[in-house]
């Protein structure tokens, strides 16, 4: 059952350490069954309790799963990078649709912002002990949080989206638990929470975002928490609208104990308005990313939630990084104040690329899915063969196995560097590569 490699220890912490040692060497490897609990205590002369208590450990830890009867295994080494490798990267000559960055056009000019900021930083330096969130950049983000319906709830300001989830998932569940997430979903959360030592879920959705029936499915399995997009759900584009927020809401007030994460990608780059979850559940928290409407590389999120939440998170926060620079935060209510992105002209220019290309698409016969953002979804039979057939062409785009759990194949296209000449034979490219057309569904 484990080859050469023998467990070893008296007490449980010990025989925990063991098998850590072995999965950390890679003499027991992914998969690898443990011995049940009674033989092993009876081969390690020790209580069968302190070899469940080792166990116990060993799962809280993510270092094993229990399936039942199927006993306890090592489980799969964390995919922390392995999503973000499975993309192309473009050749010269080739243009890049696959990246998911914004339209560097779109976003606004910083220099204003921050010459502002460090000119009052020179009067009156951010030191120690002041409030982790400037309270002009809180009111702000409050401010917009209750135009959009979002319940009341502390601002807490994070590094990026996936900073502010992984805190958030980290302040209630444990290595282990479920997590239901959307499928096909982003890559990137799909990683972070199997390298939290969780377990993803699939949730299939379609354009109006993830389907009741599966939610249900997913919550009534043991997911611990569900993290939903409500706008411009990469990779898709789906956004909920208000009759399958009402859905949602229902499904999720039947398990108020369930954790809810929302994640507003859209913000600020579409304009459907928000039809929130938040507050469905007794524990829930909605996140806000600047990056699509002023910038990558600000790195900057607005998270609110419940009380618990918020003070769970904001407490962890300081016994880490502390804070989210106060420059940043002071640069960012500049570029709220200032009005320096237009989220009308934004959303408009996203919205005619997108739809261009998925009329275009749809009158060559080839099913494709952008309800907002900037993406574009197209389901295809062999993606690695659509993908090698683009590439070829002239365009690089994102598999959808960066994306995928369970959901069938596809391809991602980001409409931000198109321009209104490339469509048509964008079009041509893409009917040629991706096969004969799928009927509509994402799982």
């Amino acid at each position: 059952m484990l080859g050469e490699y023998r467990i070893s220890g008296r007490r449980a912490s010990d025989i925990a350490a063991s098998v850590e040692r072995g999965v950390g060497s890679g003499e027991l490897a992914p998969g690898q069954v443990l011995p049940p609990m009674r033989d092993l205590a009876a081969r390690l002369e020790v209580n069968p309790n302190t070899v469940a208590a080792a166990y116990r450990t060993l799962r809280e830890r993510g270092v094993i799963e229990t399936a039942g009867r199927r006993g306890s295994r090592v489980r799969p080494r964390p995919a922390s990078t392995a999503r973000g490798s499975l993309r192309i990267e473009a050749p010269p000559g080739v243009r890049d649709l696959g990246q998911g960055n914004p339209d560097p056009a779109l976003l606004p000019a910083l220099g204003e912002a921050f010459a502002a900021v460090t000119e009052a930083y020179a009067q009156a330096p951010g030191m120690y002990a002041e409030a982790a969130v400037d309270p002009e950049f809180a009111a702000l983000a409050r401010g917009a949080f209750d135009a959009d319906g979002v319940p009341a709830g502390p601002v807490i300001a994070t590094s990026g989206s996936l900073d502010a989830i992984e805190r958030v998932l980290a302040a209630h569940l444990r290595p282990g638990d479920a997590v239901a997430v959307e499928d096909p979903g982003w890559g990137s959360l799909l990683d972070l929470v199997s390298a939290l030592g969780m377990r993803p879920v699939p949730v299939a959705l379609d354009d109006d975002g993830p389907l009741p029936d599966a939610l249900e499915a997913a919550l009534n399995a043991g997911a611990r928490a569900v993290v939903v997009t409500g706008r411009a759900q990469n990779p898709t584009g789906a956004a909920i609208g208000a009759g399958r927020a009402a859905e949602l809401r229902a499904v999720l007030a039947g398990h108020r104990g369930v954790l809810l994460i929302e994640d507003d990608h859209g913000h600020a780059i579409v304009d459907l308005p928000l039809h929130t979850l938040a507050g469905a559940t007794d524990c829930w928290a909605v996140v806000r990313s600047v990056a699509k409407a002023y910038g990558p590389d600000l790195r900057v999120a607005v998270l609110t939630g419940d009380a618990v939440t918020a003070d769970r998170v904001a407490g962890r926060q300081q016994l880490g990084p502390g804070w989210v620079s106060r420059l940043l935060q002071r640069a960012m209510v500049h570029l709220w104040t200032s009005g320096a992105v237009d989220v009308r002209e934004v959303s408009r220019a996203y919205a005619h690329r997108r739809d261009a290309l998925v009329r275009a698409l749809e009158a060559r016969g080839v099913e494709a899915h952008g309800r907002s953002g900037m993406n574009v979804w197209v389901p295809v039979s062999d993606e690695t063969g659509a993908v090698a057939r683009l590439l070829h062409a002239g365009w690089a785009v994102a598999p959808g196995a960066r994306f995928r759990m369970s959901a069938p194949q596809g391809i991602r296209i980001t409409v931000s560097p198109v321009e209104d000449a490339d469509i048509g034979p964008l079009a041509d490219a893409v009917a040629a590569a991706a096969g004969p057309a799928r009927p509509l569904s994402y799982g």
